[in-house]
């Protein structure tokens, strides 16, 4: 599986998970390389995507929360010749692998919540083989190990980060890196 993501993160190993349109300015203008666009639709997902790239982010569209783009394997096409992000995050293992077909760096995202979670997604991780693996809630410092011991693959821990401390004991568990959409803790 490819390790291709992990120099992406850069030094402090941190991403910012964009939620709202007034965000993403905030995000282009930190020192992180790494943008999460958790935001947009069809008509303002590719601005949104072109506005992060000319700042000389890496910009990973989660195509779960693209409004008017449905569930159909296309729409990875249509988002890898037209909206040209650097990555894609989904739930979804077939828009995993559709996006590894069309050249796009793939980002599954898992909700562990139970023993059940966990092992499911590990089963999906190993049939999609994603490029890096986030994990939410991001605070399942136990969870993170397990995983990072289970499968060869990057893993984001996200999700519920509140503080420094959070993020330093994710990366300690063995995150590559730590998305957080609370603004607070992009500076």
């Amino acid at each position: 599986m490819s390790r291709e993501l992990e120099h992406y993160w850069g030094p402090e190993r941190k991403i910012a998970a964009v939620r709202k349109p007034e965000d993403l300015q905030a995000a282009l203008r930190n020192g992180w390389p790494v943008v999460f666009l958790l935001i947009g639709d069809l008509f303002t997902a590719e601005r949104y995507v072109a506005e992060a790239l000319r700042a000389g982010k890496k910009v990973f569209l989660h195509v779960d929360f693209i409004t008017g783009l449905g569930g159909d394997p296309i729409v990875i096409k249509y988002i890898a010749e037209r909206i040209k992000p650097t990555g894609i995050i989904s739930t979804k293992s077939h828009f995993v692998k559709h996006a590894k077909k069309q050249g796009l760096l793939a980002i599954q995202r898992l909700f562990i919540i139970d023993t059940s979670a966990l092992e499911q997604g590990i089963h999906n991780i190993r049939q999609s083989e994603p490029d890096a693996i986030e994990i939410m809630p991001g605070l399942l410092s136990r969870v993170i190990t397990e995983l990072r011991d289970s499968v060869p693959t990057p893993i984001i821990a996200g999700g519920l980060i509140k503080d420094k401390a959070e993020i330093e004991t994710a990366l300690r568990a063995g995150a590559a890196a730590v998305s957080m959409g609370n603004r607070l803790l992009w500076t």
